[in-house]
C-alpha cells in the first residue's frame, strides 16, 4: 500500500514541476440532487446510490510539495499569486467547470470524490483557520456535482499528512478537531448527498523524530493514533449540527490498507447518529499491481481474499465499504505472464463488478487527462467507457 502511496506521491509531483464569504445555502446546488437527499439515509442506503465513483485528483489537493518529506518543510509556500486557482491547477489539472463535472455523471458515474489540501492559503498563527476564498472554491466544485446529480465527497488529502508528521497525538486531534469543524459548520445546510470522509492514507503513517528524520510509529500507537483521530472527526463533525446530525461520514482506514484496517486492532468510532459510518480502504488488488500479477489467477484470487475480510470486518456488520480509491488503468508492464486477462478494460470491469457485486463502493482514481479527459468531457478510452457504462446500468 505504502508503495503506490508514494508512486502517486512522485507522480504528482512530476506534474508539479512539468506545469509549475462562507454562504454554505444549498438551494442552487442541490437542484438536481436526487429527492432522497431531503431527508436522512442510513450509510448503507448512500453506499447503494452511489454506485460508482471518480476522483477529481491533483487538483484541490494540490499544493507545494517541494522538500515536504523534510523537517525543514515548516509551512506551506504560496503558489502565484496566492489565489485558489493557482493552487488547484498546480500539478497539472485544468481549472474545474461544470461542464467538468456534468461529463462525469454522464458517462456513468454517480460520485465524484474531492480531495482537498486544506492548508492552502491559511495561515500560520495557530488558529488553522481555513481561508474564505479557498473554501468558497472548494464550495463552488461542491455545488457543481450537486448540481450533476452526484453524490459528493470531500476529504482532508496530504495535509493529514502534513499535520501527523510535525505533531503528537494531542496536538493532531486539536488541529483536526479545530479544521473539520469548520468544514462541517461551512457546509451543515447542505443535502445528505454531501459526505465527508476525514483524512486520506496517512492515519498510522511516519512521523519527525528528534532528528528530523521520518520513522515509523511502533504498531500499537499508530493503531491509537488511528481510532482516536477517527473519534475526533466524526465528534467534531456533529457537535455542528445542521444536516450533519445525521450526516454520513466516511471513517479513514489505517494507511487505507485492507489488512491493517480489517484488523481487531482498528475500532470505529462511537456516534451519536444511527447507521451513518462508512468504512474507507483502498486498492483491493494492491499487491498484485505492484508485484506485476495483474489478470492471472493469483491475481484474482488475492482480491477475492481481501474482499472476504471486508466482508468479515465490515460488511457483516452493516457497515458500508467505501473503495476511495480504485485502480482506472492498468499498465502493460503491471500484467502477469500467465494471464487470462490481457487488456487494462477486462481487469477494469472484473474489479468492478466484483466490488459492486458486495455492494462496496469503487471510486476510480484518476488525475488530468488520464482516464477521464477534462478538455473533451469524456472517458479517454472507448473500450474503458463501455465498461464503465455496462457496470452503471447493471447496478442502478
Amino acid at each position: 500500500m505504502k508503495n503506490r502511496v508514494l508512486a502517486g506521491f512522485l507522480c504528482a509531483l512530476m506534474i508539479s514541476a512539468a506545469a509549475c464569504g462562507n454562504d454554505s445555502s444549498s438551494s442552487d446546488a442541490a437542484k438536481s440532487t436526487p429527492k432522497a437527499a431531503s431527508k436522512p439515509m442510513s450509510a448503507s442506503e448512500v453506499a447503494d446510490n452511489m454506485n460508482l465513483g471518480l476522483n477529481l485528483g491533483n487538483t484541490m489537493e494540490a499544493y507545494d510539495a517541494t522538500d515536504c518529506a523534510t523537517i525543514g518543510y515548516e509551512w506551506i509556500p504560496t503558489k502565484g499569486s496566492n489565489t485558489p486557482l493557482d493552487y488547484e491547477t498546480c500539478w497539472g489539472a485544468v481549472e474545474t467547470t461544470q461542464e467538468v463535472i456534468d461529463g462525469i455523471k454522464e458517462a456513468g458515474f454517480d460520485t465524484v470524490r474531492i480531495p482537498v489540501f486544506w492548508g492552502n492559503m491559511m495561515e500560520n498563527d495557530g488558529t488553522w483557520t481555513i481561508n474564505k476564498d479557498y473554501i468558497g472554491r472548494v464550495k463552488e466544485i461542491v455545488d457543481y456535482a450537486q448540481n450533476a446529480g452526484l453524490y459528493t465527497v470531500i476529504n482532508c488529502h496530504h495535509f493529514d499528512e502534513f499535520i501527523i508528521r510535525r505533531n503528537d497525538l494531542e496536538s493532531c486531534k486539536t488541529i483536526f478537531n479545530t479544521l473539520w469543524t469548520q468544514i462541517a459548520d461551512y457546509f451543515k445546510d447542505y443535502p445528505y448527498t454531501v459526505v465527508f470522509e476525514g483524512f486520506n492514507e496517512y492515519l498510522g503513517g511516519d512521523q519527525f523524530d528528534e532528528n528530523g528524520e521520518l520513522k515509523p510509529m511502533n504498531s500499537r500507537d499508530a493503531f491509537k493514533l488511528t481510532n482516536e483521530l477517527n473519534q475526533t472527526f466524526v465528534d467534531a463533525v456533529r457537535s455542528t449540527g445542521g444536516n450533519n446530525a445525521e450526516r454520513v461520514l466516511i471513517v479513514s482506514g489505517y494507511w487505507t490498507n485492507i489488512d491493517k484496517t480489517t484488523s481487531k486492532n482498528f475500532v470505529m468510532p462511537t456516534d451519536t447518529a444511527t447507521d451513518k459510518l462508512m468504512v474507507s480502504v483502498h486498492y483491493v488488488d494492491n499487491e498484485k499491481y505492484w508485484t506485476n500479477q495483474i489478470g492471472s489467477q493469483v491475481w484474482l484470487d488475492y482480491i477475492d481474499s481481501q474482499c472476504d475480510e471486508l466482508i468479515s470486518a465490515f460488511k457483516d456488520k452493516n457497515i458500508p465499504v467505501f473503495l476511495g480509491e480504485t485502480t482506472s488503468i492498468y499498465p502493460d508492464s503491471n500484467f502477469a505472464p500467465d494471464t487470462l486477462y490481457s487488456t487494462s478494460s477486462e481487469c477494469l470491469e472484473v474489479v468492478l463488478d466484483k466490488l459492486t457485486g458486495l455492494g462496496f463502493v469503487p471510486v476510480l482514481w484518476d488525475v488530468n487527462d488520464n482516464f477521464y479527459s477534462r478538455t473533451e468531457f469524456k472517458i479517454k478510452n472507448d473500450a474503458d467507457a463501455e465498461v464503465i457504462k455496462k457496470v452503471a446500468d447493471k447496478i442502478r
